[in-house]
């Protein structure tokens, strides 16, 4: 059953945005009566169309499904090319991300002013957005703006994980199951160059944990997508 997500509620009554309005009509065909899922304030309801253009849903019942994770889980992505970002922000959605937090460093492949990114944080909200409705999640992973290592360095976090290729650095396991007391997570993950020795330093000298998550080195675009897979495995999911 499609799910979306509105804010839009009153007396037992959801209007759908013009996008989900034109998706539901033109893409899926739905008719008068059809049912879907919808998402409001983290509430999921079992709905039906009354109306087109734009869509309104009536409601039959609120369903009793919570599918997020008990943390909540900042990944901090150095920039990379457009289609590698779309897919990890997918990925990284349908495995339980709370947030997203773009990183601009050294080795960063791309460079990209305040007016490019405000167009595309419009189409890396989208990605998220849909990946939420496909998923099943009960709320839309946010998209930050971009920030630098200095200023990530004072953002406050229960846990701080910074995931390298160190030979030295403890396992992403090891670090869960010795932090259990925590609600919020950031887990940070260089460009494909890799962070410069001052970039790291910076970050460990500020209460960043250095992690390996594995035996093999992974692309950059994979190794989020292997932690979240990790923290599930942890908390049961």
């Amino acid at each position: 059953m499609q799910r979306y997500f509105t804010d839009d509620k009153n007396a037992g009554k959801f209007t759908l945005s013009l996008d989900d309005s034109y998706h539901i009509q033109t893409v899926m065909r739905m008719k008068l009566g059809d049912l879907v899922e919808i998402v409001c304030q983290k509430k999921v309801y079992l709905t039906k169309i009354i109306s087109f253009s734009p869509v309104i849903t009536e409601i039959i019942e609120e369903r009793m499904a919570y599918n997020e994770l008990d943390k909540k889980i900042t990944i901090c992505q150095s920039l990379v090319k457009e289609n590698k970002m779309d897919f990890l922000l997918q990925k990284d959605t349908e495995l339980g991300a709370y947030e997203f937090l773009p990183l601009k460093t050294t080795n960063s492949v791309i460079k990209i002013n305040s007016n490019d990114f405000q167009k595309k944080k419009i189409r890396w909200e989208r990605v998220v957005k849909e990946a939420s409705e496909q998923s099943k999640r009960n709320i839309i992973p946010r998209v930050l703006d971009i920030v630098n290592i200095d200023e990530l360095i004072n953002l406050p976090y229960d846990l701080k994980i910074l995931c390298t290729v160190n030979e030295m650095s403890t396992t992403l396991k090891n670090v869960l199951q010795n932090h259990k007391n925590y609600d919020t997570m950031i887990i940070v993950i260089g460009p494909e160059g890799g962070f410069t020795k001052e970039e790291e330093k910076a970050l460990l000298d500020n209460g960043f944990i250095s992690v390996s998550l594995g035996l093999t080195v992974l692309r950059t675009e994979t190794a989020s997508m292997c932690a979240l897979s990790m923290i599930n495995y942890e908390y049961g999911r």
